[in-house]
């Protein structure tokens, strides 16, 4: 098992990285977006307070600074063309860098969330993908580490990213960025934009699943 240290440091220098390679769409107001923005449609509809994934409870167990946000605004972010290509840069640059490797094969127990640096599954890509967001100066009440069923009723975790022009989602599985109800996904609960470690259910009673008991 990786030392929490190491791993620590690891995604800072990455993220160093990644504030000098992403951030060059900042250098100037009149550079053109990379991406097309996308058009407005509507947001997941929340409902009331659900349990948070065992995965997560172990995650923050571990004193993750990822848990600690709270008085989130309950905003959507502004999309622009600046960080709409920072979105869409990390998102590619994750599923590149990561290889895709089950818990069980990594650390020989399932639903093992944390950041990865060289190999993880699902949920490990949306933290790291929060991670880099954050440090490009997205806010994290906006990045949303959410739980879905997939196409074959299997578990998996994505990062939602709330925008005035709907809901976006960082999946490992693609590289292209997919409006929530474009991904043919079944939405169950996610984050809370109020405090990080409560999470909201997206369907009137979300079944208790394991995210991932493979590397997808």
């Amino acid at each position: 098992m990786r030392r929490f240290g190491l791993v620590v440091a690891c995604v800072f220098a990455a993220v160093a990285f990644a504030s000098a390679a992403f951030g060059q769409s900042s250098l100037g107001p009149a550079q053109a977006s990379r991406y097309h923005l996308p058009e407005h449609t509507p947001n997941a509809t929340v409902h009331d307070k659900t349990l948070p994934p065992i995965g997560y409870v172990d995650f923050c167990g571990r004193a993750e600074a990822e848990c600690q946000f709270r008085d989130g605004k309950v905003e959507a972010l502004a999309l622009n063309g600046q960080n709409w290509d920072d979105i869409a840069q990390v998102n590619r640059y994750v599923n590149t860098k990561i290889i895709p490797k089950s818990d069980m094969e990594l650390y020989g127990k399932a639903d093992y969330w944390t950041y990865p640096v060289t190999a993880g599954d699902c949920e490990d890509y949306a933290l790291l993908k929060k991670r880099y967001l954050v440090g490009l100066g997205l806010s994290p009440d906006i990045l949303l580490m959410t739980v879905v069923l997939d196409e074959h009723n299997e578990g998996h975790a994505v990062l939602t990213v709330v925008t005035n022009k709907g809901d976006y989602i960082l999946d490992n599985r693609r590289t292209e960025i997919l409006r929530w109800d474009d991904t043919g996904y079944k939405f169950l609960k996610r984050q809370s934009q109020a405090t990080a470690h409560e999470w909201m259910s997206l369907q009137k009673a979300a079944p208790e699943v394991m995210v991932s008991t493979k590397a997808h």
